[in-house]
């Protein structure tokens, strides 16, 4: 049933469409389409971007507006997305987000990365960086000089 409901293009009133023109003012483009044009991997990043987003710019490099104009035309209807815009090589899509369905997260869930264990403390404290257990880290120097206690008493 996705399949169908995705293949219905969404109508926007004219007030609607100017409120999304509005919120689209201040947007960068996410996807370009250039000399490759339209691909399935587009189309793809398109949706993506519908789903994160709901509202996008799509930027189209080349200088026919009748290829700009089917462009738009087939990203609405593959993606069931609503033409806002189209103002030079810019053009402006909206969809309401899908519900995602529901995956076992068993099938999708990546697995735990299993830590190779020590066979000594030793081996240990030297895979962590810290120094050996059974030899006695030298007293550090500092390279400035230490507070000097006064003979006088507390400081006021």
């Amino acid at each position: 049933m996705s399949n169908i409901t995705s293949k219905i293009v969404t109508e926007l009133g004219p007030a609607a469409r100017r409120a999304l023109r509005s919120q689209a003012h201040h947007l960068h483009p996410v996807v370009s389409v250039a000399g490759n044009g339209l691909t399935a991997a587009v189309l793809k990043e398109i949706d993506h971007a519908l789903q994160a987003h709901e509202l996008i710019k799509i930027r189209v490099y080349g200088e026919d507006r009748l290829q700009r104009d089917s462009i738009m035309e087939t990203v609405c209807a593959e993606l069931g997305a609503a033409p806002v815009q189209h103002i030079g090589k810019t053009l402006v899509v909206w969809r309401e987000k899908r519900e995602e369905a529901p995956s076992s997260s068993a099938q999708t869930e990546k697995p735990k990365k299993i830590l190779a264990k020590a066979k000594s403390a030793k081996a240990l404290s030297a895979r962590r960086g810290i120094a050996s257990l059974t030899s006695k880290a030298p007293k550090k120097t500092h390279w400035f000089a230490a507070p000097q206690k006064s003979s006088r008493g507390p400081a006021r």
